[in-house]
């Protein structure tokens, strides 16, 4: 009996006693470690009568057990299902009465808000903290340290992923073992991985980069890796020495350009930067290049199909471009509005095949089967296109998805909340140049007549309704907006009128 992703990482591990991951506090956990405690934690969802094929939905700070509970997902045959910690209860009833999972972990001190959430979803409640903490934790620490692994194979679910919709309704990404496992291996190669490396990750493990990019990749390669809770530049400085390559989003690499000890000296030890979730401004490329002496390596990707191009690891890393459609992985540009390819050069929809591209929308059919052309490329909703060399550039995002810090923010889900909201007409939410996080969410909002609407109140408000990460920046009036003869609001028109509120 073998789990095939879990199968190929076990196989492919070094000695049991090479430590595998280290904490800023010294904690360590070795190859070996990651054998018996995903043991542990398979039992332990055994135990709460987690089957093959039953979801498993995590909401948890960063950990190491965090970690040993997605292996021990993929030892158990359940589907791993991370949400984003800053969602609010709200948001929580949404994923759990779609998803129906058999069991929830979240962090201890959410039980008593998301207890109610759960129940209503038929999900059995379970705390994991990162105090070495958790009532799951518990009941792991009294199973054996072996585990019979349940039969799944390379088409078998691994994870469910869920990316908002512009409809307002989020969708599930369904990833096979093999999506995760083809892409980890491709990635090992082009990046050329190996078990000399350390990683610093400084990401979190909810989102696709840094759980099956970074994760799988490392895992797969039988290196090891700094563990950070979050970007801390002053710590990942001081780690560098110690470290041969990190993986970040553009807010990494802004921020650490703040750094005065970020020089060629501090970095000589660094073979590869990698940068992705969000495009990286060329200025901060040329800046990074000119302070380490290193061309960071900006890739592609997305939740429904993990990575698709990157920059070559050897030859030209050319900023402003995402790079070559990874070995396996087929790209193309088309109309958006015939599906007909275009030539090299035309902008237009990207679209990917390849054994890296997810199985479906969770219990989405229609949508599933709209999302694909006949001949199995996916179209990515991603505006670009590929020049006389190869190199793939990303222009624009159809559907008018805001990318901030790394995370994807869809317009319609805070237009929603904020024009139910006394004394709104209608709001616009765009994305605005922002140096730090790549892009601003920003809310451009038509007041009732004789309305007293104020900034800190409507996001005051949004605090209670959304995650941090979806929050504007600002907010602005107006007394109407921007239309075209369709009575379609120009949103193109407002990122122009508004294009230096950040600079």
């Amino acid at each position: 009996m073998a789990s095939y992703l879990y199968d190929l990482i076990a196989r492919r591990a070094p000695s049991a006693d090479k430590v595998f991951l280290e904490t800023p506090e010294g904690r360590k956990l070795t190859y070996g470690d990651l054998a018996a405690g995903s043991a542990r934690f398979a039992q332990a969802l055994a135990k709460l009568g987690v089957v093959a094929g039953d979801r498993v939905a995590v909401q948890v700070e960063k950990s190491p057990e965090a970690i040993l509970l997605y292996l021990a997902c993929l030892r158990a045959g359940a589907v791993f299902l991370p949400l984003n910690t800053a969602y609010t209860p709200a948001e929580i009833d949404y994923f759990l009465g779609d998803a129906k999972p058999r069991v929830f972990v979240c962090d201890p001190a959410s039980r008593d808000k998301l207890a109610a959430v759960a129940e209503k979803a038929g999900a059995r409640i379970e705390t994991l903290g990162v105090k070495e903490d958790g009532s799951l934790l518990d009941l792991a620490r009294q199973q054996a340290a072996t585990f019979a692994d349940v039969e799944r194979g390379k088409d078998d679910l691994a994870a469910i992923l869920y990316t908002s919709g512009t409809t307002g309704r989020s969708k599930g990404a369904m990833l096979s073992h093999d999506n995760l496992a083809s892409n980890a291996l491709t990635l090992v190669d082009y990046w050329r991985f190996s078990k000399d490396d350390v990683l610093i990750h400084a990401l979190p493990i909810y989102h696709t980069h840094g759980l099956f990019v970074a994760m799988n990749t490392l895992l797969l390669a039988g290196g090891s890796m700094f563990f950070l809770p979050k970007l801390d530049a002053e710590l990942i400085m001081k780690l560098m020495p110690r470290a041969t390559s990190m993986m970040g989003v553009p807010t990494f690499y802004v921020r650490l350009l703040q750094h005065a000890g970020l020089t060629k000296e501090a970095t000589k030890h660094m073979r590869l930067f990698v940068s992705g979730s969000a495009p990286l401004l060329a200025e901060t490329h040329r800046e990074w290049r000119d302070r380490t002496g290193h061309a960071i390596l900006e890739r592609y990707g997305m939740t429904e199909t993990n990575m698709n191009t990157s920059n070559p690891y050897a030859g030209d890393r050319v900023a402003g471009t995402v790079g070559f459609p990874l070995p396996g992985v087929s790209a193309r540009v088309t109309d958006p509005d015939t599906g007909k390819p275009l030539p090299r050069g035309e902008i237009g929809m990207i679209e990917v095949k390849g054994p890296n591209v997810f199985k479906g929308y969770w219990q989405m059919p229609e949508k599933t089967k709209a999302e694909f052309r006949e001949d199995g490329f996916f179209i990515t909703g991603d505006l670009g296109k590929i020049d006389d060399k190869g190199y793939v550039h990303i222009v624009g995002r159809g559907k008018d998805l805001v990318i901030t810090g790394g995370f994807n923010v869809y317009p319609i889900e805070v237009e929603t909340e904020i024009d139910g909201m006394p004394g709104v007409v209608e709001s616009a939410v765009v994305g605005l140049p922002h140096a730090d996080f790549g892009e601003g969410v920003t809310a451009v909002v038509v007041p009732q007549k004789g309305a007293e609407l104020d900034e800190k109140e409507i996001i005051s408000a949004l605090e209670q309704r959304l995650a941090k990460f979806k929050l504007p920046k600002r907010v602005l009036f107006v007394d109407e907006l921007p239309r075209n003869t369709m009575g379609k609001v120009q949103k193109a028109a407002l990122r122009q009128t508004y294009n230096d509120l950040y600079k």
